[in-house]
């Protein structure tokens, strides 16, 4: 069936499940968190400037991430959404391409000006001769989390298909990404050549937006607190022969560029602790000021995780200059600052995001282009963070970002492009 020749994105919170918007602002805001905690960049004693990763030079570390690396969580959260979306667009009539559509500029509109900026930035170093390495490593940093616009994107176009095989076949469709999952790590390490790992983009992050559909169905909500206490602590206690004998690092960081069999089993674990948590977060929901701050950073979620690296880094060069106010990293004044550090960032990213975060509302969209164009602006919108997860962010990755998500943006916004309206329109899709 023809996609609706015209999209209205206003939301429609009927029946929304408020208590994973409040996971999923929860998972950013610890995002924050932890690049707060591994951007060390301060002053020595005699005055030198001091980079380093504090938070990873800690024993307690690698057992933290255990906790702390939550992105599979989002994952599931998305697949639920996801889900839901999805069935409302085709109850609207809408199509495959449609679906792609939205869902792709909601990730390539929020992108772009991100990579301009980039550009931007990195062209005026060159021009003025700043220090290479430092240049590098700035940048290095800003680009770490574009990986997950990769990731997500692909999940966003594999919706429509999974989603079906979910209502066909769900238990075979997440063993068979779960074979999936195995098949390539025991490949990538048997072999020792780490880009088989790339692989598992298909496997790993579609499995975590499965177990979102199973969310949603309720089987996680039917099973008692005791099961997903057992499971959830099954799914631990698993990780503990794999990356103690096993293959994988000790740290979920080391295991989540190219993603690895333990983020799995953390997304079911995760996913139970959330069910098993649902009744207090609906009590904490029913707070009209968490409501309301929750409406607030959810509408900015994009902007927010794009730009909170760029933003830490800008607001410590600008504390270099303040005689003080850049401690020595890992040093005990510099783990004193990290809240006041959390709450400026945080300050200066919502700030930030009056003036960009247009760019995540869609607003009214006209009739959805061929299929193909969806596939050649998807293809556009993926490229540039698929280059800078495999060969992080540089001059040429941050020019070839503004480029394509540019012509992404264009393909799947301008009229031009557009199919001719059905004959009998479906209507506006809210």
């Amino acid at each position: 069936m023809s996609a609706p020749s015209t999209t209205k994105t206003s939301p429609d919170l009927a029946g929304r499940d408020l208590t994973l918007d409040l996971a999923r602002i929860v998972c950013v805001l610890l995002v924050i968190v932890i690049h707060l905690l591994q951007v060390g960049i301060g002053r020595g004693p005699d005055g030198a400037l001091v980079t380093s990763r504090p938070a990873e030079e800690q024993s307690w570390f690698d057992a933290a991430t255990w906790v702390g690396q939550v992105m599979p969580l989002f994952f599931v959260v998305g697949g639920f959404a996801s889900a839901a979306g999805w069935e409302s667009w085709r109850r609207r009539g809408g199509d495959a391409a449609g679906f792609v559509r939205t869902r792709t500029l909601r990730l390539a509109q929020p992108a772009w000006p991100l990579f301009v900026f980039f550009a931007v930035v990195l062209s005026v170093a060159v021009l003025i001769g700043a220090p290479s390495d430092l240049v590098a490593a700035a940048a290095v940093g800003a680009g770490s989390p574009l990986w997950f616009l990769a990731a997500y994107l692909l999940c966003q176009a594999l919706v429509p298909l999974m989603v079906g095989l979910h209502a066909r076949a769900p238990r075979a469709t997440v063993l068979g990404l779960l074979a999936g999952v195995v098949a390539v790590d025991a490949l990538r390490f048997s072999t020792g050549i780490s880009e088989i790992g790339l692989l598992n983009l298909l496997f790993v992050w579609p499995l975590a937006q499965q177990l979102g559909f199973w969310y949603r169905d309720g089987w996680f909500a039917r099973r008692s607190a005791l099961a997903l206490v057992a499971i959830a602590a099954l799914c631990y206690a698993l990780l503990w022969p794999l990356t103690a004998w096993g293959p994988y690092s000790t740290s979920m960081l080391g295991n989540l560029n190219p993603p690895t069999l333990p983020l799995v089993l953390l997304g079911v674990a995760q996913a139970c602790i959330l069910c098993l948590l649902r009744p207090a977060l609906e009590r904490v929901m029913r707070v009209r000021w968490v409501r309301g701050f929750s409406f607030v950073l959810g509408s900015r979620l994009m902007t927010i995780y794009l730009w909170h690296l760029p933003v830490i880094l800008v607001i410590t060069g600008l504390t270099l200059l303040i005689p003080g106010a850049a401690p020595e990293p890992a040093s005990p004044a510099w783990w004193w600052s990290r809240p006041l550090m959390f709450v400026v960032v945080l300050a200066a990213v919502l700030a930030l995001s009056l003036l960009i975060a247009r760019w995540e509302a869609l607003g009214t969209l006209g009739a959805t282009p061929a299929p193909g164009v969806v596939a050649l602006a998807w293809a556009c919108a993926f490229i540039p963070p698929f280059v800078v997860m495999e060969w992080f962010l540089s001059l040429g990755s941050a020019v070839l970002g503004a480029v394509l998500l540019g012509v992404a943006v264009l393909l799947l916004r301008h009229r031009r492009f557009a199919r001719q309206p059905v004959a009998q329109s479906v209507g506006s899709q809210a």
